[in-house]
């Protein structure tokens, strides 16, 4: 599974290092063809300047000569004045007006572009294989010659070429910054989703404890936490069920134990009434289907609308449940204040946190067991004690849940305070000698009456 994941990101990689480059090529494309007819025409610009400016300073020398009907002569090029000019191989003819080379190089009579310099400022253009440019010479108001200046062709293709090879290496320089470019950002894109693969594979393997990593890119990190939501959600889920496993193990015991203890006294009495049994029996039935749909409730983690505590049926309850179970261990259960405030509380949180109260006290305590609910100020208390004693300093919460987890007790002292808890009221343990614990719940007083005005005495 991680393999195709990961070759799946692999070729994201591919794709979008792929789409970087087409980017830059199409971009190079349309801007550098365009650009390299620009330098062409360029080129052939500069080397039409070159070639005039090269018969402008024959003209200069030759035409006092011309206009006096001498044939000149052409010095020839200085060193050094080559590098003023692009064009290095220029060859300059000197013409008569009836188009009869004089002196230097050319055709030895006149050309097309010799003849047109005649009648015209200036004629240029390519013939064969050069590059050439005519011009007149003017004394006065006549044509005393025409200068002719040509050079090959080939150079002027190979400034075009030059150029044209370094445009293509800078844009093949481009192409592979672009490149690059791709690889950096799709290593920037893939990785978080290959440690958003891996991040998944590890939940789909059961580790719900896995988070993924955050990127700073903001669509990935949505998708991170809506998975590190998903893994925390599976995995509060999960964590439910393992509870609501341990919690029916033991909860439901204690019923079933009550009920096992009835029959076997009904069979050791053969003489007994068999309906009271069967009657009891039906009772404690009942009581078990209510702790399967407290613990189911507990499991999803819903909450029973919250009503005003019958504290006289929920008492009745613990003493069909719990008077059997303890006095079958020679003990006794006493249970009063039947009478004390109401109180707000959903019925199924408060009977599991009495339960785990009393399971606590028969199973860890010594002595009678007494169950005592009593005014506190706001609130209603419920007082859970034994005769056994707690060791100074030890947080029964704690150290207790961790002996009743090896020994299969419930859903622990600490789930039971979160219970208290989530009704709006707190559990504690207020003595540690007699053992003692307290559930405090909101009470709801009575809104006091008020008299009218015709009842005033």
């Amino acid at each position: 599974m991680i393999l195709s994941l990961v070759g799946h990101t692999l070729s994201v990689r591919r794709r979008i290092v792929t789409l970087t480059v087409l980017a830059a090529v199409l971009a190079i494309t349309l801007f550098g063809v365009p650009l390299a007819l620009a330098v062409a025409k360029f080129h052939e610009s500069m080397s039409t300047h070159d070639l005039e400016r090269a018969a402008d300073n024959v003209a200069l020398e030759v035409t006092g000569d011309l206009a006096n009907g001498r044939i000149p002569e052409l010095r020839p090029t200085p060193a050094g004045e080559e590098g003023e000019d692009r064009i290095r191989d220029i060859a300059i003819g000197v013409y008569s007006p009836t188009g009869r080379l004089l002196a230097g190089e050319g055709p030895p009579h006149a050309d097309d572009f010799v003849r047109s310099a005649r009648d015209t400022d200036r004629a240029n253009g390519i013939a064969g294989d050069e590059v050439v440019l005519a011009e007149p010479v003017v004394s006065g108001a006549s044509v005393v010659g025409v200068i002719r200046a040509a050079h090959p062709r080939s150079e002027l293709d190979d400034m075009i070429r030059v150029t044209w090879l370094k445009m293509a290496g800078l844009g093949g320089i481009a192409i592979g910054a672009s490149w690059l470019i791709g690889l950096r950002i799709s290593a920037r894109l893939a990785r978080p989703l290959e440690d958003l693969a891996v991040t998944a594979e590890r939940l789909g393997e059961g580790d719900f404890t896995v988070r993924a990593r955050r990127t700073g890119v903001r669509e990935i990190d949505q998708v991170a936490e809506a998975l590190d939501v998903t893994s925390e959600r599976i995995g509060e889920t999960l964590e439910r069920e393992r509870t609501f496993s341990s919690d029916a193990s033991h909860q439901l015991r204690t019923p079933l134990t009550g009920l096992r203890l009835r029959l076997e006294a009904a069979l050791e009495s053969p003489g007994s009434d068999p309906y009271a049994t069967i009657r009891d029996g039906i009772a404690s039935a009942d009581r078990l289907e209510r702790t399967i749909d407290d613990l189911l409730a507990l499991a999803k983690q819903t909450r029973a609308p919250r009503s005003l505590l019958d504290l006289g049926k929920l008492f009745e309850e613990v003493r069909q449940t719990w008077h059997g179970l303890l006095a079958g261990r020679g003990r006794a259960l006493r249970i009063s204040g039947r009478q004390a405030l109401p109180a707000r509380a959903a019925d199924a949180a408060v009977r599991q946190v009495l339960a785990v109260l009393l399971d606590n006290a028969a199973t860890h305590g010594t002595g009678t067991v007494t169950v005592l609910a009593r005014d506190a100020g706001d609130a209603l208390a419920i007082d859970v004690s034994d005769e056994g004693a707690i060791a100074d300093g030890s947080d029964p919460f704690v150290t207790r849940e961790a002996t009743e987890e090896r020994e299969g007790n419930g859903i622990g002292l600490r789930l039971a305070r979160s219970l208290a808890e989530a009704e709006g009221g707190r559990l504690r343990l207020t003595s540690p000698s007699p053992t003692t614990f307290t559930l405090l719940l909101p009470a709801e007083r009575p809104a006091p009456r008020e008299e009218g005005p015709g009842l005033a005495s």
